[in-house]
C-alpha cells in the first residue's frame, strides 16, 4: 500500500506521511476545512531507489559533497536530480496513484514534497523542498519525482549538512490535493511571530494564488487581532499590482485589476472567520501554528499548517 487519503492519516504519521502529509490528515479529521487529496507514503520513494539501484549512486555523490562549495552542491544536486527524473517510475505505484487521482475527481492538484524529517521540533524543512500547483493527470508522475528529486535541490543538500543529517535517511512523502484556485490567500501565525505576543494573532492576505505571499514576492495585507475576544487591532492594507493564477495547467503572473490595487483583500468579517478557524487549529495542537490559508467561492481552506519554528 503506497496511498493513504488524508482521512487515513494523523498527527503520528510524520514518518511516512511527513510533516506536511500529517498535518493535513490530523487537520482533516478534526474538521477543518482542507481541500481532499491524499498521501503519496514515503516507502513508495524508497521502493523507487531500491528498484532503480539509485539509493548507492546518490549516497556516493552526497558523501563527495563539499558543502562549503557551492558549486560542490550545485554539481551534486544537478547530478542526483537528473538520475531521478530519467528513471522509470515504478508501474505498480503508478498504477496506484491514477487511480487515486481519478477518484479525487478534480481535474488539477497541488502536488507538494513532505519530507519525513519536516517539521520536527530540531529541523523544519518547510521551504526547502518543491510544490508544483495546477497539476494535471499528464503530468502527475513526472511532478511526483519532480518532488522526489526535490529532496536533493542545493538548499536541501546544503540544509542536511547544517543540520548535521547528511548521515541519516531522510526520505520524501508526497502530498496530493485538490487545487484551490484561490482569490485570495495568505498565511496566518497564531501568535505574534515578531513581539512574541501569545494573545496576538497576524494574518497576511494577498489576491491569486499562496505561493506569490510565500515566496516573498509580494507584500501583504496585514491583519492584527487579539485571540481573546477576536476584536482586530491593526490593519495594513498593502497595494498589489500582480498576482499568481492558473494558466492551462501551470501558473502565470497576472496584472491585478486597476480598481482593485489598493483595495482590502478581505473584510473585517472574513478575518474574524479566519481568526477562528486558526484558533481552532492552535487549540487542537496545542502550540503555536504558522497556517497556510486559500479562499475560493466565498470559503476558507486551510492548506497547511506547522508549528512556528522561531518562537
Amino acid at each position: 500500500m503506497f496511498i493513504k487519503k488524508f482521512k487515513e492519516i494523523s498527527k503520528h504519521d510524520a514518518d511516512i506521511a511527513g510533516g506536511k502529509g500529517a498535518s493535513l490528515g490530523e487537520m482533516t479529521k478534526a474538521k477543518i476545512a482542507v481541500p481532499p487529496g491524499f498521501v503519496i507514503l514515503a516507502p513508495s520513494f524508497d521502493k523507487f531507489l531500491e528498484e532503480t539501484m539509485l539509493f548507492e549512486d546518490i549516497q556516493s555523490i552526497l558523501n563527495k559533497v563539499n558543502h562549503k562549495d557551492i558549486n560542490s552542491v550545485d554539481r551534486a544536486s544537478h547530478e542526483i536530480r537528473d538520475m531521478i527524473l530519467k528513471a522509470d517510475f515504478p508501474k505498480d505505484i503508478g498504477k496506484e496513484i491514477m487511480a487515486e487521482f481519478k477518484t479525487l475527481g478534480a481535474e488539477y492538484v497541488a502536488v507538494r514534497s513532505s519530507a519525513t524529517a519536516e517539521d520536527s521540533s530540531s529541523a523544519s524543512w518547510a521551504g526547502e523542498l518543491e510544490s508544483y500547483l495546477n497539476t494535471n493527470k499528464s503530468n502527475l508522475l513526472y511532478n511526483v519525482k519532480q518532488c522526489w528529486s526535490s529532496l536533493f535541490t542545493p538548499r536541501a543538500i546544503f540544509y542536511r549538512f547544517e543540520k548535521k543529517m547528511h548521515k541519516q535517511k531522510v526520505s520524501v512523502a508526497v502530498v496530493v490535493q485538490k487545487m484551490v484556485q484561490s482569490e485570495i490567500s495568505g498565511i496566518a501565525f497564531t501568535v505574534h511571530p515578531v513581539t512574541k505576543d501569545p494573545n496576538q494573532m497576524i494574518i497576511e492576505a494577498g489576491f491569486g494564488l499562496g505561493e506569490a505571499i510565500v515566496s516573498g514576492s509580494i507584500t501583504p495585507d496585514n491583519y492584527v487581532l487579539d485571540k481573546r475576544d477576536f476584536s482586530i487591532i491593526d490593519i495594513n492594507i498593502a497595494e498589489q499590482d500582480k498576482m499568481i493564477t492558473r494558466f492551462k495547467n501551470s501558473n502565470k503572473w497576472v496584472n491585478v485589476k486597476f480598481a482593485d490595487r489598493e483595495k482590502q483583500k478581505i473584510n473585517g468579517r472574513q478575518i474574524v472567520v479566519l481568526a477562528k478557524m486558526c484558533d481552532k487549529i492552535e487549540k487542537h495542537y496545542g502550540f503555536p501554528c504558522d497556517i497556510e490559508w486559500a479562499f475560493e467561492g466565498g470559503k476558507f481552506y486551510i492548506t497547511q499548517s506547522r508549528p512556528i519554528t522561531t518562537l
